[in-house]
């Protein structure tokens, strides 16, 4: 369950009072997400997230995820909206934590998507791309290829534990990607982090996109891969082309990829499964005591990364480029 830090019914109903959304019904916590503290805050006017920002999450990098969600809105995107408080301000502080209280969005998790939902969610992730054209603010990736080795020394001695010959398999990929990760792709606003937990469906229609505190600048086609990885694999993790075909389909119905872009596929899908699986193999052997939150397996996507590397050409997926 994602909740680190409780917050108590006085400070709840004190903080309330900071804003115009009616008083308290209830409030409870949510299970799922790793990196804050959610729960459920029902008043009289209705549903709302309640977000504690935990120590992982940069308290400088909170006007660009706010700031992004109301720019999106603002272009007609469905996600969460900060609620603003009483002063105008979207950011307060509760239980000593940096605290926003968020639109609530209706819908539900596809845990095993068809093509039809992939579709959707390539087209959605184009629209994101082009709707966060303007946007004032930047973020720099924080878990892009130059943070990669560094990240990776933390779990070195280690790695081998987690699988016989981890350590010398992931020197070897931070070698290739290093010296073959394109840079001149059109680069903008992404979501780095596109899950199948992070997109809501209503009838199998799209009804919106949620958790942006991954959201950054770099290549659009990056994540792209990053759903690839997330979307098209099935849970033996076998690769599956008929998603991928669909989600890509759905993309460039919105927004077509250049030649460049498309050519980059197999380096990128490589770079964003290494990328999840650094982050997985750090938690997995950093699990603090009494933690709450079961950290995700890295055998995921030391899997993915070891089909991407047979993948010489992105016509190799099945994928068809328009």
């Amino acid at each position: 369950m994602a909740v680190y830090t409780e917050v108590t019914d006085e400070a709840l109903i004190a903080y309330l009072k900071l804003y115009d959304i009616g008083e308290l019904h209830s409030l409870k916590g949510i299970a799922g997400g790793v990196e804050n503290s959610n729960y459920m805050l029902t008043t009289d006017q209705g549903n709302f997230i309640l977000t504690l920002y935990e120590k992982r999450v940069n308290a400088k990098d909170l006007p660009f995820f706010l700031g992004l969600m109301e720019h999106l809105s603002e272009k007609g995107m469905s996600c969460p909206l900060p609620i603003k408080m009483k002063n105008g301000e979207s950011l307060g502080l509760l239980a000593n934590r940096p605290t926003a209280i968020i639109s609530f969005l209706d819908g539900f998790e596809i845990k095993r998507p068809l093509p039809k939902h992939c579709f959707e969610v390539g087209k959605a992730l184009a629209e994101m791309h082009l709707a966060g054209e303007g946007f004032a603010l930047t973020r720099r990736n924080g878990l892009t290829l130059e943070d990669w080795r560094p990240l990776f020394e933390k779990s070195a001695d280690r790695a081998d534990e987690v699988q016989p010959g981890l350590r010398k398999f992931i020197e070897t990929e931070l070698d290739f990607l290093e010296a073959n990760w394109p840079k001149s792709l059109p680069q903008g606003v992404i979501h780095a982090d596109l899950f199948t937990d992070n997109v809501f469906f209503l009838r199998d229609e799209l009804s919106g996109i949620i958790d942006f505190y991954f959201a950054c600048n770099d290549l659009l086609a990056y994540d792209l891969v990053t759903c690839i990885n997330a979307w098209c694999f099935e849970p033996d993790w076998a690769f599956n082309t008929t998603k991928a075909l669909a989600l890509v389909k759905g993309y460039e119905s919105v927004r077509p990829l250049s030649e460049d872009e498309f050519r980059a596929i197999p380096v990128l899908s490589r770079g964003s499964a290494l990328r999840f699986m650094l982050t997985r193999l750090y938690d997995w052997l950093n699990v603090p005591p009494g933690a709450l939150v079961v950290p995700k397996n890295p055998a995921e996507y030391i899997t993915k990364l070891k089909f991407h590397r047979g993948i010489e050409r992105t016509e190799l997926y099945g994928i068809e480029h328009h």
